[in-house]
């Protein structure tokens, strides 16, 4: 079992993004092919139902990837150069041996293993958003994923947030809430509409997912949230193929809020991102049928499946997923 008090190693496609400060498609340099005996029920997917979404997800992370020369040691070299002694900010070792001792991280994640995902979202918000806090994304998903997977019991929140600063604990309880909101789709939908009035938001309230807890983050303090949200993102992105895998949900919620961000003049973190253009085809990239189908699902189809799937997850938890957006004309109570 991997220990939250080693930093796991990255695959390439992460440090690619972090020596780049930059999502990739990789198109050319990868090889790619289902992974044989793939269990979805190792991942943070297990609670997914229905044989058909499960099929269509086990197509979309069971895949294993095979960089080629010189691509791959390019990237070597690339990470190599800022991957140095003293660079990243240390870990408390009280908040590393809670992890460790009353947490449990012991499910795969979209690519590797989830404390590798949290570890990614961590180094990559250490480099390229220095003004936000890395431990906020080392800990993003302690409390919930949008999969109804816990790494802890509600129990042990206030031992957790007695481990972390008063700055930071708004937005570790608060993430997972709000990853459910941007899949749902509701909320970018009214930033979108409300997009030259942003400058007049004061907050937003909703519920915590873990406990449907009442939750309030102020209009910077969402800003930075949705900042944290995109690095979050960026670790889902499709290795190559973009122009294909435009309508996996990820790389939709991606797409949009990137955009959503650049127009309201939020994105406070370097990240350097070029749209998928041409026609759909799979470079080195081998299929099933079920993946092949996958790639041929409509945007909004695929973005109105994601809404009702995480309606359905926060229904089993009794998790209310509704939210009020506060403007600075309202009043808070």
């Amino acid at each position: 079992m991997q220990s939250a008090h080693h930093r796991p190693e990255l695959t390439l496609q992460r440090k690619a993004a972090i020596s780049n400060g930059a999502v990739l498609d990789h198109a050319g340099h990868v090889r790619i092919q289902p992974m044989a005996d793939f269990d979805l029920d190792r991942t943070i997917f297990q609670t997914l139902e229905g044989a058909l979404p499960r099929m269509v997800m086990a197509a979309r992370v069971g895949k294993a990837v095979s960089w080629q020369e010189p691509a791959a040691s390019k990237v070597e070299a690339d990470y190599a150069r800022i991957d140095q002694p003293g660079t990243l900010p240390p870990v408390d070792q009280s908040l590393l041996t809670f992890m460790v001792e009353q947490c449990d991280f012991d499910v795969e994640h979209a690519d590797g293993s989830f404390l590798d995902h949290l570890y990614f979202c961590y180094e990559y918000t250490a480099r390229h958003y220095p003004q936000g806090s890395a431990l906020v994304m080392l800990l993003h998903s302690i409390l919930g994923t949008g999969t109804n997977t816990f790494a802890m019991t509600p129990d042990k929140i206030p031992s957790l947030q007695a481990l972390v600063g008063a700055e930071d604990w708004p937005h570790i309880e608060a993430f997972p809430s709000v990853l459910r909101l941007l899949y749902a789709g509701g909320l970018r939908e009214k930033l979108w509409e409300r997009l030259d009035h942003l400058d007049s938001l004061a907050g937003i309230r909703m519920h915590r997912v873990i406990d449907n807890a009442p939750l309030e983050l102020t209009a910077e303090q969402f800003w930075t949230q949705l900042n944290y949200q995109l690095i979050h993102l960026v670790d889902f992105m499709p290795v190559a193929n973009w122009s294909a895998h435009r309508g996996d949900t990820s790389f939709i919620i991606f797409r949009d809020l990137f955009d959503l961000m650049e127009r309201a003049g939020r994105r406070a973190f370097a990240l350097d991102y070029q749209p998928p253009h041409g026609a759909r085809r799979l470079a080195g990239e081998s299929t099933s049928i079920v993946g092949w189908l996958a790639t041929r699902i409509p945007v909004a189809l695929a973005e109105r499946m994601a809404a009702r799937s995480v309606q359905t997850y926060s229904e089993r938890i009794g998790h209310d997923l509704s939210y009020q957006l506060l403007w600075s004309s309202e009043s808070s109570p």
